[in-house]
């Protein structure tokens, strides 16, 4: 693994995102939906540094399942809060090829939600499949795969304090070491 982020680098990159966040929505109620399950660190980063009113709730998006190409999606909303009226601000880990933004975004404004931007921590170079604009980006990276901060491989590697690319040699079976 090559390191990309330290967490120096990670907490710089949120506060600065918070910033923005917050000159967009100034003390407007604002309901925040992370995407499980690799939002999970950066939703409890990024809320701590919010100050408007806000309620949170997640959803969970999926379309990689222990894989490193892109499958079919899948959302569960079950444990969504109720978005009816409210102004959305959707945090995901990682914007690759957009599919998944793509899916939840008109999911959110179906289910009733006044507006719905989006803030992710990663945006891949080179990737993107469908035209979405990303509100708030904390960094841009290259097409490498990675983990840390809350991204996997093979449901590994979440509680990295810091964002890594796998090297090929990196990407095996972390059940038997065979390469994937």
């Amino acid at each position: 693994m090559k390191v990309l982020l330290d967490e120096p680098q990670l907490q710089a990159g949120v506060a600065r995102m918070a910033c923005e966040i917050s000159a967009h929505y100034g003390d407007q109620p604002l309901t925040i939906v992370g995407v499980l399950t690799g939002s999970v660190v950066l939703l409890a980063d990024l809320i701590r540094q919010l100050e408007m009113p806000l309620r949170v709730g997640v959803l969970q998006a999926s379309s990689y399942r222990g894989e490193t190409s892109r499958g079919s999606m899948t959302i569960n909303s079950d444990l969504l809060l109720d978005v009816k009226g409210r102004d959305v601000l959707l945090v995901d880990d990682i914007f690759d090829t957009g599919h998944t933004l793509a899916e939840v975004i008109p999911l959110l404004e179906q289910m009733g939600a006044t507006s719905v931007k989006s803030a992710v921590l990663l945006r891949k170079q080179g990737r993107q499949e469908v035209k979405i604009d990303t509100q708030f980006v904390g960094f841009d990276i290259p097409n490498e795969f990675v983990v840390g901060y809350g991204l996997d491989y093979q449901d590994h590697y979440r509680n990295l304090r810091y964002l890594a690319a796998l090297e090929p040699a990196d990407l095996t079976d972390t059940h038997t070491g065979e390469n994937a």
